[in-house]
């Protein structure tokens, strides 16, 4: 197996959709919260303090102020706005309740799950935990001096984002995977911009030996890391590590599902993305990204004072978009892009994989057509034109959504030049940054008063064929969009979210 085969063989076309046809056992549906059942469990106090710096401040790259004078009121007000619980949705027909978390998932099924190592962190034991989103808790695996070899040099906290893939496998079967990987970076990055928020920053690490380091973190068998991040900066308040003895508490994972079912698919792409020792599956050198520029110059962003806690808070997936002649403006545009083209810290983002496609269906200043954003000089150059909310629409399995939102997005991603790189390693880099990208669109859209949604579904081969794209240029891995959201009617605040899910 290698990536393309992967890659091949999970592509939606209208024959292979009609070929699986997938009957949803919701008796086998997977739990969204995993427990480790026998383990102390750590208070992260309640309404911690809301970073106040503009989300498009943070976007851009500025870092907040918010000096706390304990680890565990760090960990709480970083946890809160990256990866808890932020309201509730109740199916009308049944009543049943069920959880939207900061952190978006496709489907909102979260296969994310957020481990952590402390060491010197004031008013915290060090240790090993696991967060527990639905009680905003720490479930403390093992207390002491563990391992923290995970990243170079020293670090007061160390995340490592693992993925569950049963449960995105349970709904999308074999295609899960690519949906698992996006989730990944949006995880990232809601972190990363959680921490730059409050004053610190970040490293993500994805050169690293899985087997390793699924030991060191003790993970169980269903779970994979996938990332891992050091967090880095002076408002972390510290204090002298500890040095008792250390004491593994362990836990019992919870069952998820009745059964689980294989996907040798799936299998069989993550051995081949693993990484098996030092060195191993990726080259030593980078390539430059394509560039060029387009006919049309961006104006200057727009602005917007809206907070980052604001945001990261009450960021939702769109349900749908209003449609119709509403619509938004290129200076709203221009701030979207702005923040797509920021740089991403981690040890594989030197090369940027992903180029943006837009299908400008109701943007003021802007005809309607398909554009290629090139973020180098902030122009757009149009390849496209004509109304393109029917094909948008078409493209991505027939959401209206996507036609009608303002602007919908394809993410190409270049999986060549990645695997040239990285070996089969580099296909999760480039969905990892789709997903980055994703999340840093859905809090542009939120700080701006309009709403976004991710969409991992669309018909590859048929996308390609429509941007009229040659097989050196890239192949789609995301699709977003972004427009004035249709109330949801199903939606309740967080206040809830304790009630909803225990």
């Amino acid at each position: 197996m290698t990536w393309r085969e992967y890659h091949e063989a999970t592509k939606h076309s209208v024959e292979s959709l009609r070929r699986a046809r997938h009957v949803l056992d919701w008796a086998n549906m997977p739990d969204p919260f995993r427990h480790y059942e026998g383990v102390p469990l750590l208070d992260l106090p309640a309404d911690p303090p809301v970073p106040e710096m503009p989300a498009l401040d943070v976007l851009e790259g500025t870092s907040g102020t918010i000096p706390v004078g304990d680890g565990p009121t760090f960990l709480s007000q970083l946890l809160f706005h990256s990866a808890a619980i932020s309201a509730s949705k109740r199916v009308p027909s049944t009543g049943y309740k069920y959880a939207l978390r900061v952190n978006p998932s496709s489907g909102n099924l979260h296969p994310t799950e957020f481990h952590f190592l402390t060491r010197g962190l004031k008013g915290w034991p060090d240790g090993l935990y696991h967060y527990d989103p639905s009680r905003h808790m720490a479930e403390q695996r093992g207390r002491g001096d563990f391992e923290m070899r995970l990243v170079s040099g020293s670090a007061t906290i160390v995340f490592v984002l693992a993925s569950i893939v049963w449960r995105e496998a349970w709904k999308y079967g074999e295609r899960a995977y690519r949906y698992c990987l996006h989730d990944i970076g949006h995880a990232w990055q809601a972190l990363a911009l959680s921490a730059r928020a409050i004053g610190c920053e970040h490293f993500a690490v994805g050169h690293f030996v899985d087997d390793d380091v699924a030991r060191m973190v003790h993970l169980n068998s269903d779970e994979w890391p996938m990332l891992i991040v050091s967090l880095h900066g002076k408002s972390i308040p510290v204090r002298a590590a500890d040095t008792g003895k250390t004491v593994w508490f362990g836990g019992q994972a919870n069952q998820l599902s009745k059964e689980t079912i294989a996907h040798p698919l799936i299998d069989s792409i993550h051995f081949a993305t693993k990484r098996s020792g030092i060195g191993s599956g990726e080259t030593s050198f980078a390539e430059s990204a394509s560039t060029g520029s387009g006919e049309i110059k961006l104006p200057s962003p727009a602005s917007s004072t809206r907070t980052f806690g604001e945001a990261a808070r009450m960021r939702r997936s769109a349900l749908d978009f209003v449609g119709g002649k509403r619509s938004m403006s290129l200076v709203q545009l221009s701030a979207i892009l702005a923040v797509t083209a920021q740089p991403l810290s981690a040890d594989f983002a030197g090369t940027r994989f992903i180029q943006l496609y837009l299908y400008a269906h109701r943007v003021n200043g802007l005809h309607p057509g398909i554009y290629r954003f090139w973020p180098e000089r902030a122009e757009l150059e149009q390849t496209k034109s004509g109304d393109q909310r029917v094909a948008a629409a078409g493209l991505s399995l027939g959401q209206n959504l996507a036609g009608n939102a303002c602007v919908t997005f394809s993410m190409i991603g270049d999986l060549e030049r990645a695997a040239r790189i990285y070996g089969d390693r580099g296909y999760r880099y480039v969905h990892f940054e789709a997903g980055a990208i994703g999340h840093r669109l859905y809090l542009a859209a939120e700080a701006l008063g309009l709403g976004a949604t991710g969409i991992g579904a669309f018909y590859d081969d048929e996308v390609h064929r429509h941007l009229n794209l040659v097989p050196n240029q890239g192949q789609v891995v995301y699709h977003f969009a972004i427009g004035h959201p249709v109330p949801d009617p199903r939606l309740s605040t967080s206040s809830e979210s304790k009630e909803i899910a225990v």
